[in-house]
């Protein structure tokens, strides 16, 4: 087990149903295994139920709070995993709107997993950006004045701050380098 994470933390956010299994539970693994305390945040907090590919419902995850309250000031990255149900619930939650705001403005990264990016396009983030995402993703995205680029991750520097994006479940590997590389480099 690597330490080079170690002082660095995460928090994940989350609906409490269809979260993509593999987008929310590989990374949170990869980054703990290399040291970095991990924080998983549902909407309502309490269980959260994964899926596989958007149509099976997996297993059950114990989200450790909610999202009501959580400040970008706590966390060196906020990490937004898809699932279409997921990113759909949390595209309309003002909290998570709030969080992805708030790490923008605190010149903090932000990273997103296919349709991750919904979230980024209701808090208004992605104007003038480089991403990706799953494609079914792509007119909305380019819709809100995104450029997007079909690769298996994004990374965008802003002014002040950093964007990752990534496709699919199939792109966590380089997914999960360009989280611990951000991280590193906080």
């Amino acid at each position: 087990m690597s330490s080079n994470l170690q002082g660095k933390k995460v928090l994940f956010i989350t609906a409490n149903s269809g979260i993509e299994r593999d987008e929310l539970l590989k990374p949170m693994q990869a980054l703990k295994d290399q040291g970095a305390s991990v924080t998983h945040a549902s909407v309502k907090g309490g269980e959260a139920e994964t899926w596989l590919k958007d149509s099976e419902k997996d297993v059950t995850v114990q989200s450790d709070t909610q999202l009501k309250g959580l400040s970008a000031a706590d966390y060196d990255l906020l990490v937004i995993p898809g699932g279409t149900v997921n990113a759909d619930t949390l595209r309309q939650d003002s909290d998570a709107q709030r969080l992805v705001q708030e790490f923008r403005q605190a010149s903090k990264t932000v990273a997103a997993i296919c349709h991750g990016p919904w979230l980024l396009i209701d808090a208004g983030v992605v104007s003038g950006k480089a991403l990706t995402s799953y494609s079914s993703v792509r007119t909305d995205l380019v819709n809100a004045g995104a450029d997007w680029v079909d690769a298996q991750v994004k990374v965008c520097p802003g002014q002040n701050w950093k964007l990752i994006t990534s496709r699919t479940p199939d792109d966590l590997p380089a997914f999960n380098e360009a989280l611990s590389q951000a991280l590193q480099a906080a």
